[in-house]
């Protein structure tokens, strides 16, 4: 299954999702009154507690959107709209650098109004998809966003992804959070940054176009993710995959912002590296096959250990390596300094080498 963003407004309108005491389970069975239905005492009971069971898991959902959605907002870059979330009270949104492309000033509206803001960017980070931009004036109403530790993030929590899917602003979905680690390699059709990112959150909250940068947010008003990228099914002529979409999870969110607030660029990216540029080979038969080095940086990982132009990788820790994205998902679950080995050919030649890894 492949992955694409979830950013340009051309696909079908989001179907909203209903809140009913049927999602509960209770009272709600088809094979009729139970044993002690004669009485009446567990039938009224029953039917006294489902709508009020129902009536609090909808004020759960109304308190947070009410809390959240003023640090929701939308941006528009060019002709491309998005979504973003505000980090500070100074004015700091962080949103995709895919909403961003290669702009490097926006149209910010926010939940209370319709005018627009302009703001700037302060920079764009295409390696782990994320940008920060900067409002030229903060008007009233408009709050940062509380971010979760999304090592808690658990599967099963309920969740609500807020942004604006095909341009309409301050929609709210929700669903549960599917699966949690996830590496998940962006495509580059249509102005994506082709980015690996581990750690993602897989939720089943729908992610549409436009929801790209927005909030994804448990029942405690905090995000727990960027809603980034949305399944496609090449078996459907590439269309959505109701129900699977990504979201790089808050604790990332908030290392990289944080790095670009306080020193206006990513010192430290936590991001492994072997310092090649390379390209995927094939073999006789024209299937991918290794990576080509096609150059090492000096000083670098791969120059260090030995490795040149001309060497095809193949092996990287206990990961067989045979195209780019490949590589770039074995290296997403390293750090830099962790050493590994890896396996490549020369002359027709395998060979293996210990590395230490650098930084992205």
């Amino acid at each position: 299954m492949d992955v694409s963003r979830a950013r340009a407004p051309r696909f079908r309108a989001p179907v909203a999702a209903l809140v009913s005491s049927l999602l509960l389970g209770t009272g709600c069975s088809a094979a009729g009154p139970g044993p002690d239905a004669g009485s009446g005492r567990e039938t009224a009971a029953t039917r006294a507690a489902v709508p009020v069971a129902a009536r609090d898991l909808q004020s759960d959902y109304q308190r947070v959107i009410k809390d959240v959605l003023p640090s929701v907002v939308q941006i528009q870059a060019g002709d491309d709209l998005g979504s973003g979330v505000v980090y500070d009270d100074r004015g700091h949104v962080v949103t995709n650098a895919h909403v961003v492309g290669d702009r490097t000033s926006f149209r910010v509206t926010t939940a209370h109004s319709e005018d627009p803001l302009t703001a700037r960017l302060v920079f764009s980070y295409p390696e782990q998809d994320l940008a920060v931009v900067k409002l030229d004036e903060v008007p009233a109403g408009v709050k940062a966003a509380g971010f979760e530790d999304s090592s808690k993030v658990e599967v099963g929590q309920i969740v609500l992804a807020m942004g604006s899917p095909l341009g309409l602003s301050s929609s709210v979905t929700q669903g549960i959070v599917s699966a949690t680690g996830r590496t998940v390699t962006e495509g580059q059709d249509g102005g994506g940054t082709g980015a690996t990112i581990a750690d993602m959150v897989q939720t089943s909250a729908a992610i549409n176009p436009g929801n790209s940068g927005g909030a994804l947010v448990n029942l405690d008003g905090r995000v727990v993710g960027i809603p980034t990228l949305a399944a496609t099914d090449p078996g459907l002529g590439d269309s959505a995959a109701p129900g699977i979409g990504f979201a790089i999870p808050s604790s990332t969110v908030k290392t990289i912002a944080g790095q670009i607030v306080r020193d206006g660029k990513v010192t430290d990216s936590g991001r492994a590296a072997l310092g090649i540029t390379a390209r995927t080979v094939v073999d006789d038969s024209y299937r991918p096959a290794g990576v080509a080095v096609v150059s090492v940086v000096e000083g670098g990982a791969a120059d260090r250990a030995g490795l040149r132009a001309g060497d095809v990788i193949t092996g990287l820790g206990g990961s067989d390596i045979t195209t780019i994205t490949s590589l770039s998902e074995a290296l997403a679950s390293m750090r830099p300094g962790e050493r590994t080995k890896v396996t490549y050919t020369r002359g027709g030649d395998e060979r293996t080498v210990e590395v230490t890894l650098g930084e992205q």
